[in-house]
């Protein structure tokens, strides 16, 4: 077999996860040891793919694999952080139940993601998106309890994309007599606008699902929270990715040339936007970790919605870059998070504070992704978030632009509420215990993924030049020098145009300061009734000088009417009349055989004399 080709690397990639199951029962070292060698190998494997295609034949059709420019880009994306996830699972999954499970699922689902992302046909995609579904939803009830209410929502809201994903191959076979995905686009642009305009959206439906798009997203706030850290860290960082892939190649492979598609494009661009705003809003609100990094997931792929749908090569550049970093960044916060779960059994933020001193290495992975996050150079984040707001402008997008910014802006509640919550504020006498997490298996992970956000924030280049590969292939014009449509880089496109980037920051920071210096200038300060700290007191250990319950209560207030009519609320009423009809048809369907066959006499007498009266 060559293992220059997609076989041989799928090969690695499922095997290596059949494997790594069976020597769980012979020991757990070679267990671990084969789980990290499959996904590094496989991750070594994506420099030397060839470009030949391969083909088998599977119950009457043609099953084709091959890589392309822009599934490489994504597979970029599984593979920095399918590493990092295997190795910190180790000591983090070494006391939790059924590791071997575990270790087969997480792998079988990184393997399906590669077999999306390398599949050139629609049936090949549509068998690893399912296979990608069933293993991730095993890992999201790995825990049992709660883990399985919040699994059953995913699995059914997967399987409503899924259906409409099969839905709309079915039609586009019927139409091509081709499964190929180019077969498909070429076809496609001669069948009825409708029809067109039916089949790009039951499949933009499909893909959002798994994007968290609004309001496809319901899933995914329970899902985060009650998966294993370490899975929920490539859950949210690689497979939600998995969406916006298949969102790209339907609007720029298949959809391009259709009529509607500038209107659905715009469409779908504001419903990133909304997505943002609503999902930083939800955020703020969350008392539990892993909940607020789910809400702020679905807010930043938002982002790169907005930037995919938008369609300039510039925007089409923020999108891909966001993508890489948000895998990374939020990537990060998963693992620092789960961090602090492994030594302190919390996610609660109002239970949590002090930890910095106990646990810095932990706390410098939050800060630095935060920092990413909410858009504050010199790390990779600031890149992303430029870009998209300059194409925003320059395609006069200037509501989406404040949208956006707005978005963005509100983010540093939640990301300061997480990092002063957890890390900041006074020592208590119940976490003297905590110690920082083992380095080699769960530091290292963090600090490694510290690292490429900091070097994508000085060197983008190293990730322009795939994105540029990517989106040649998708249609867009060849550019050798795309950076140069922004004023962020400097003329190679290798390192970020610091003087340009120091120049508009420091403007806009020192206007903020001068304004606010003149409007604070007073010789006295006033001191109101309220204002009395601690009366110059020394306050005892006892006394807690810091607060987490109700911490943005008057924002919250704010923001109530706009979040009060919650699309989960519909979607719960959905769910109670689909029950309650169930209910209904038991008093019918009650199993009884003599109920039954009355059934069948009422029903002939009622035909008989249908047929007297009509006759």
């Amino acid at each position: 077999m060559d293992i220059t080709g997609i076989p041989f690397f799928l090969a690695v990639s499922f095997g290596g996860a059949f494997l790594a199951y069976l020597l769980h029962f012979a020991h757990r070292f070679l267990r671990n040891a084969v789980a990290l060698l499959t996904v590094s190998v496989s991750a070594a494997l994506l420099f030397w793919l060839g470009d030949e295609t391969f083909s088998i034949e599977m119950g009457g059709f043609i099953l084709t694999l091959g890589k392309t420019p822009y599934s490489l880009f994504f597979a970029g994306i599984v593979a920095l952080l399918a590493v990092p996830t295997v190795l910190f699972s180790f000591t983090y999954m070494a006391k939790e139940e059924r590791p071997a499970m575990y270790y087969l699922n997480l792998l079988i689902t990184i393997a399906a993601m590669y077999g999306i992302l390398f599949s050139l046909d629609l049936l090949s995609l549509f068998i690893f998106w399912e296979i990608m579904t069933w293993s991730s939803f095993l890992l999201t009830i790995h825990k049992g309890g709660n883990a399985t209410k919040a699994g059953v929502k995913y699995f059914l809201y997967s399987a409503a994309g899924a259906y409409a994903i099969l839905f709309s191959i079915v039609i586009l076979f019927n139409m091509s007599g081709s499964l190929l995905i180019e077969d498909v686009a070429r076809s496609f642009v001669l069948q009825n606008p409708l029809m067109q305009l039916m089949l790009a959206g039951t499949l933009l439906f499909g893909f959002s699902v798994k994007a968290g798009l609004m309001p496809m997203h319901g899933w995914a706030p329970d899902a985060y929270a009650e998966s294993p850290a370490p899975f929920t860290a490539l859950f949210s960082g690689a497979l939600s990715k998995m969406g916006i892939f298949g969102m790209g190649m339907v609007l720029y492979q298949i959809f391009l040339q259709s009529p509607f598609s500038l209107p659905v494009r715009e469409l779908l661009a504001w419903a990133g936007g909304i997505t943002s705003a609503l999902a930083t809003l939800r955020a703020i609100q969350q008392t539990d970790a892993k909940r607020l990094l789910a809400y702020s997931s679905v807010a930043q792929l938002g982002y790169i919605v907005i930037g995919l749908a938008l369609g300039t090569p510039l925007s089409m550049m923020a999108a891909l870059f966001i993508a890489l970093l948000h895998g990374v960044f939020k990537a990060m916060l998963f693992f620092a998070v789960g961090a602090v779960y492994f030594r302190t059994g919390l996610t609660d933020l109002n239970e949590l504070r002090g930890l910095i001193r106990r646990m810095p290495v932990s706390f410098l992975t939050v800060l630095m992704a935060i920092i990413s996050l909410a858009n504050i150079p010199p790390l990779g984040g600031f890149v992303g978030k430029w870009l998209l707001y300059e194409s925003l402008i320059q395609s006069d997008h200037y509501f989406l632009v404040i949208v956006a910014f707005f978005s963005s802006t509100a983010s540093f509640l939640y990301v300061y509420r997480l990092i002063f919550s957890i890390f900041l504020g006074q020592e208590e006498k119940e976490f003297e215990h905590v110690k920082e997490v083992p380095f080699l298996t769960m530091q290292l992970p963090m600090l490694a993924l510290a690292a490429v956000t900091f070097i994508t924030g000085i060197f983008p280049g190293i990730v322009l030049a795939p994105i540029s590969s990517a989106l040649t292939y998708l249609g867009f014009p060849i550019y050798h020098d795309m950076w140069s449509m922004s004023m962020l880089f400097n003329e190679w496109g290798n390192r970020i145009n610091l003087l340009a980037m120091i120049s508009v920051i420091g403007t806009v920071f020192l206007t903020g300061f001068t304004i606010l210096s003149l409007y604070r200038m007073r010789r006295t300060r006033y001191v109101t009734t309220k204002d009395i700290h601690t009366s110059g007191e020394v306050p005892t250990e006892n006394e807690n000088l810091t607060y987490a319950i109700n911490f943005y209560q008057p924002f919250e207030r704010a923001v109530y009417p706009v979040l009060s009519k919650s699309i989960r609320a519909w979607i719960d009423w959905i769910g109670r009349s689909v029950s309650e009809f169930g209910d209904f048809l038991r008093h019918i369907y009650t199993g009884d055989g003599q109920t039954y066959a009355w059934y069948v006499v009422l029903f002939l007498t009622f035909m008989l004399a249908a047929g007297s009266w009509l006759l």
